[in-house]
């Protein structure tokens, strides 16, 4: 029996070993999985595998990964003409041309090859899923799984059911490409999904632009990069991914939805002519502002209508956009900057236009005068558990002040619900929470408003406390990364339970600031003091597993078994009072040594270590950190180890405006991703 009967994917598989097919496999494979990649001939599959040779190769010299690790990937993949050899995969990934017949054909022969229980999934961008599925004895195994290029390196999937696909089937699949560091957003088997609902018009409203005279292909291609602040513009990108791909991807959305989605005649005649767009030339300013009401009506009208007709939520297409196209910010975003209002008249002109009715969200978003709400956190209860999701996938769900404030709201709600006996904090995409939002405090720094800073922290602090407090279970389900304030945050709920691929970390001392939502005060309570300073004082980034082995975390398991293990967790009930867990005997020494010196010693390097490597290491990485941060933060961990952690808790707040107005703070948040701080002490 194949183990995603159970939702268990170990061995997956690629149909088709052109550039995409090749690059899920790769993506697949770095995550650890063992992939079968198949095409109709022995020279197709080599092609493929060259192709991921020299991916590898390019991440081997961009220093991605170590030679080593590079051939581990490779050797996760095995190329074959066989299909026989797909009798015992979980999942398959159909990934040959776009081509409906080819694909049901494909689709035909799986049907026949797969184990029963194999779910098959098609990276089809625009046919219809459940047509897809028909050609299968059993449709409910079928679903959509629309990678963007580069696959092994652009994070945005879609995940779209047909009309008769399993919900579970869809759950594993979710599961699995957070597994693979994706970011799954949810569509529905719609024409274009959500994504390319608005981006193939984008690229077509640039071919009419110059089909009508409105302006040049330089000066479209400039005004669209200073409006949507991408590094290529329509045209551009079109001869990057293929004039003819444009050209398909405009006449199936035409033939589905009519006329205004139709291809410009423009863009026929340009793949007739077997041309790359001719990009060279100087820019026109004077026509930039026409030609960015055009490509900006389109986007906001398409966008608007997708959300009306449910194809996906207003979350989903600004997180495709800002993922999956990589455009600083999503539609509905937009529009919520240049004013809703405005945005409305824009999209009026292009209805009328066209003869189109005005999108219902956005004709009463106008009238109403108020901008787009974003859902950021997702409230779902299933059998007496409440699961709360953070939903800001593309920042790695970091804590700003709108997400803190709809979390505590949502979390207020189940906790008062009669029906919820246990609450689940998780977070959407390829980690859990990666901290607060660095631009938050650079922000406030810059205009000197520390109070608001202390007022957001003041509020996490409340937050946390109400879980801490709460009468019902509440667990923590961590995934992939956690950083600082997630890490903060789920240090404060009864459990954690973390997928043994979880990685975490304090890192704040290294960008000049201390924990300052608990993380000097339940850490300890967890693994002492020695371990509390040498987390804080290093930022050393542990695996699950060894959290786990330090009482840092309350579970480590595999990622298929992680909703099985927070179960059991609520079902173990709330956690009323915590002990430090004894401290293994790898850990020991290091426990002593930062247990008995404090940050100075340490970062000075007046510690004795003798001939202990891994002590000698830790200290090297203290003395890369803020002298400040460190000095208070070992002063809080000290001092709050035995006062209740109320008191604890209160010193923490004490120290933000001190903390916040040192030079080592605004220089390790500014540059943060960008160089390596010098801290001056100050």
């Amino acid at each position: 029996m194949s183990a995603s009967k159970q939702g268990v994917f170990r061995r997956l598989a690629v149909i088709g070993a052109g550039n995409m097919g090749s690059g899920i496999a790769q993506k697949m494979a770095t995550e650890g999985f063992s992939v079968v990649l198949v095409d109709l001939a022995d020279s197709q599959v080599q092609r493929g595998l060259g192709i991921i040779d020299k991916t590898l190769a390019e991440g081997v010299e961009r220093r991605i990964f170590s030679p080593d690790q590079a051939a581990a990937i490779r050797g996760r993949v095995h190329g074959t003409t066989d299909w026989k050899e797909l009798g015992d995969v979980d999942l398959v990934v159909e990934a040959v041309f776009e081509d409906e017949k080819v694909k049901l054909d494909v689709f035909r022969r799986l049907d026949e090859v797969c184990g029963a229980s194999t779910v098959l999934a098609t990276n089809t961008s625009s046919l219809y899923v459940s047509r897809l599925a028909a050609a299968t004895a059993k449709p409910e195994r079928v679903l959509g799984l629309h990678y963007f290029y580069h696959p092994a390196k652009n994070r945005l999937v879609e995940v779209v059911p047909g009309e008769r696909t399993d919900p579970a089937a869809v759950k594993r699949a979710w599961a699995l490409n957070e597994q693979l560091g994706k970011t799954p957003i949810h569509s529905e088997d719609r024409p274009g999904f959500v994504v390319n609902r608005f981006f193939v018009p984008w690229l077509n409203e640039a071919v009419r632009l110059l089909e009508e005279g409105v302006a040049d292909i330089p000066t479209i291609e400039a005004a669209c990069k200073q409006t949507f602040g991408v590094g290529m513009g329509p045209f551009e990108l079109m001869n990057v991914t293929g004039v003819p791909i444009a050209l398909h991807a405009a006449t199936t959305l035409g033939a589905e939805l009519g006329r205004f989605y139709a291809p410009a005649r423009r863009l026929a005649d340009q793949v007739r002519s077997e041309d790359p767009w001719p990009l060279h030339g100087d820019p026109d300013e004077s026509k930039f502002a026409a030609v960015e009401r055009r490509m900006l009506a389109v986007v906001f009208y398409v966008a608007a209508a997708l959300v009306d007709e449910g194809v996906g939520t207003l979350e989903d297409a600004d997180i495709g956009a800002r993922v999956g196209l990589r455009w600083p910010k999503g539609p509905f975003e937009m529009m919520n900057r240049r004013g809703v209002a405005e945005s409305a008249k824009q999209v009026q002109e292009l209805t009328a236009r066209w003869e189109l009715p005005m999108p219902a969200l956005l004709a009463q978003r106008a009238a109403a005068g108020k901008p787009f709400a974003f859902r950021l956190v997702r409230s779902e209860i299933k059998d007496g558990i409440a699961t709360l999701t953070l939903n800001r996938p593309d920042a790695m769900n970091a804590l700003n002040e709108e997400l803190v404030g709809q979390l505590a709201a949502a979390f207020h709600a189940a906790a008062q619900d009669p029906a919820v006996r246990g609450i689940v904090i998780a977070g959407a995409g390829k980690g859990f929470i990666a901290g607060a939002d660095i631009r938050f405090f650079v922000r406030n720094m810059k205009a000197k408003t520390l109070d608001k800073i202390v007022e957001f922290t003041q509020a996490g602090h409340e937050l946390l406390n109400a879980i801490e407090s709460c009468p019902k279970p509440v667990v923590a389900r961590m995934h992939g990364l956690t950083l600082g304030g997630g890490l903060e945050l789920a240090l404060a709920c009864h459990r954690i339970v973390a997928s043994d691929k979880a990685v975490l970390s304090f890192p704040e001392t290294g960008i000049g600031i201390y924990p300052g939502l608990g993380g000097t005060q339940r850490t300890t309570r967890r693994v002492g003091v020695g371990l509390a300073k040498w987390l804080v004082f290093t930022g050393q980034m542990l695996g699950a597993g060894e959290a786990a082995r330090i009482g840092l975390v309350d579970a480590a398991v595999p990622p298929d078994k992680l909703d099985e293990a927070v179960r059991e967790a609520i079902q173990a009930g709330p956690v009323r009072e915590r002990r430090p867990a004894e401290v293994p005997e790898s850990h020991r020494a290091l426990a002593a040594l930062f247990g008995e010196h404090d940050a100075d010693a340490l970062r000075e390097g007046k510690a004795d270590v003798g001939e202990d490597a891994a002590l000698g290491k830790a200290l090297k990485k203290v003395g890369f950190k803020a002298p400040v941060a460190l000095r208070l933060a070992g002063q809080l961990i000290e001092r709050g180890a035995d006062k209740p952690l109320a008191e604890g808790l209160r010193m923490e707040l004490e120290h933000l405006t001190e903390i916040f107005s040192t030079h080592d703070a605004f220089e390790g948040l500014s540059t943060l991703g960008r160089k390596r701080p010098e801290f001056l002490g100050r």
